[in-house]
Order: structure tokens, then sequence, then C-alpha cells
């Protein structure tokens, strides 16, 4: 029988997201590619999860999409948190989305009342739960009017299903146009969930952190790795088991350009002149003063963790290590 480690809380620096009572861990794991395909033994996915707690991760985040199977990722977790984390339920926070197709017909994806109530019904069975933490709306709905899909969070909150609400993938202009339908209905937004990375800063310059600070709404960043390219995993070429080299549609070989290749290898030489991986490095920067709450990682294995909750020994940067990566972005 698993039993959680006494010191998981002494090194994890917990974050308050934005002016809620709830704090996040700086480092999050992240259910998308790694839980539930036929391809990862059962032991392997419930040993990142304890491992996970033990370093002191204690929110997992997840979608009705994600898999593959779609909803995969969400009955593999509700069989690992029956077998080893159920007494540990109320240090955990348990996020899940709906906003993708799930089944067919005109009510299995969007951001209607009637599919995001639906999923949710779902997602709880799946996972095993009478709620949970944080219930996302997984992407904007350009048919459905924002009332309605924010009106349906809302409600999840009422019926004790969620407690708190977020968004992922909204603009900024959506996101404070969210952030007043859910303070008038008097359930405040929470969180929101962009991609964000040192390759891809679309919320620094479409104005989305700036909306975020001005609303006190927390953030919490997906591929902040950029599927893998900002680790060690392609300084030398495109190994034969990578994302890469597979038939991925999130990440493929042609991405990996020479003079991107020529960019890695500069930005590890900077990690490595700081104690760091590369890894480590790109989920420190964008963690870097605040502005993001919390970092969400994947792991194919308890030691693909240890190595991201390690960033946790550097967070701060010098002034001039901030201008050296960016000259080296700018190229």
């Amino acid at each position: 029988m698993y039993t959680a480690h006494p010191d998981r809380y002494s090194d994890m620096p917990y974050r308050r997201t934005g002016r809620s009572g709830l704090k996040l861990p700086a480092i999050s794991l992240g259910l998308w590619h790694n839980f539930g395909p036929a391809d990862r033994t059962v032991e392997t996915q419930r040993a990142i999860l304890r491992r996970a707690f033990d370093l002191g991760v204690t929110h997992f985040d997840l979608a009705n999409n994600y898999g593959p199977p779609p909803g995969a990722a969400e009955s593999a977790f509700g069989e690992a948190l029956k077998s080893d984390l159920a007494a540990y339920r109320d240090e955990l926070i348990i996020s899940t989305k709906a906003g993708y197709l799930m089944w067919p017909g005109p009510y299995g994806e969007w951001g209607s009342r009637k599919y995001l109530l639906s999923s949710l019904d779902q997602s709880l069975t799946r996972m095993g739960l009478d709620y949970v933490d944080v219930f996302y709306s997984h992407r904007p709905d350009p048919e459905t009017p924002l009332e309605e899909t924010m009106g349906a969070l809302h409600s999840a909150v009422q019926q004790g299903k969620a407690l708190y609400v977020g968004i992922s993938n909204y603009s900024a202009e959506q996101t404070r146009e969210a952030a007043r339908i859910l303070g008038e209905l008097g359930t405040p937004l929470l969180i929101h969930q962009p991609r964000y990375s040192m390759l891809d800063r679309r919320p620094e310059d479409e104005g989305l952190l700036d909306a975020l600070d001005e609303l006190q709404v927390g953030s919490i960043v997906f591929s902040p790795l950029e599927q893998g390219m900002l680790t060690g995993r392609y300084l030398d070429g495109i190994p034969e088991d990578s994302r890469a080299a597979s038939d991925s549609p999130f990440l493929n070989s042609d991405a990996l350009t020479a003079d991107l290749v020529a960019q890695l290898r500069e930005l590890n030489d900077i990690a490595e002149s700081r104690g760091q991986t590369l890894a480590q490095m790109a989920l420190a920067w964008v963690l870097r003063g605040g502005r993001v709450t919390s970092a969400l990682v994947g792991a194919s294995s308890p030691q693909q963790i240890e190595d991201s909750v390690g960033t946790i020994r550097n967070l701060d940067f010098d002034a001039d290590e901030l201008a050296r990566i960016d000259a080296v972005l700018k190229k």
C-alpha cells in the first residue's frame, strides 16, 4: 500500500492563484499524452503519479479528451486514485476540461450548456469523483453565446461538481468578457490555461498576461517545453524513438530546422551555466517574475518528473541571463 513521503511539502513552492485562496505547486503534472494509451503500463502510470505527489506536486490536470482514446486518461487516473491516492484526496487539486470532440452529433463538443455539463458528469464517473477542483471551458465556442458557456461553469459550481472554474485557449478580450460574466454570476474566474514557452510568446505579445494581471486571474501554462523541443532531446539530431520522428500531429521533423537546433544548443549552453538542464531552464523561464502561477509538464517516467521538479532549485534569472536568452531567440 502506498504511503506518501512525509517531507513532500518541504521543497516545492506553492503560488497563490490570482486573488483566490487556492495555491498551486510551481510544477504541475498534465496527463495529456502519457496516461491511458495501451503502450504505457498501468504500473508506470501509477509510479509517475506517486513520485509526483512525493515531490510536492499536488495538482493533476486532465481533460475529457486526453488519452488516446478520449477519456482514457481520466479512466486511468481514476484507477490510480482509487489504488494509491484516495486517502489524500483533500491534498490534491484535480482539474478537467470540456470543449473538444467527445461523442458524435451536435452535442458532443464546443461550449453549449448541454455539452459542458454532460461532459463533466462523464468525467466524474470516469475518475470516480464527486467533484473536481477546477472545471475548464477548454476552448471558446464561436457560435455559442459566452453567457451560456460561462453560465454552465457557474452551474457546475452551484451543483457542487466543481470548486473553481477556468478557461483555456481564450484571447485577452475573450478572457476579460468571461471574467466579467462570471463575476456578475458570483463565480469568479480562477485561472487561464494558455500555451506559453520561450518559443511561443503569444500570451505576452497578444496581451493575455497583461489581462490576467489586470483581472487578478491565475495562469497555468501548457507546452512550456514545446513538445520536447526545449529539452536535450534534439540537440544532436532527431532520435528514432522521439515524438518528432513519429507520426505525431503535435510535432514533426520539419519543425526542427537547422536554425532552431542551433538556437537550442545556445540555450542549452546558458542552461548549463546556470547548473540546469535545458528543460529546467525553460520551465524556470515561464515561471520567472511570478506572472505564471504554475507550469504544466508531462512525464513518461518517474525520472522525468524528478527532472522537472528539479527546476525549483533555481527559479531566478539575472538581467544578463534574460538578455542572453532573448538574444538567442531573436536570431
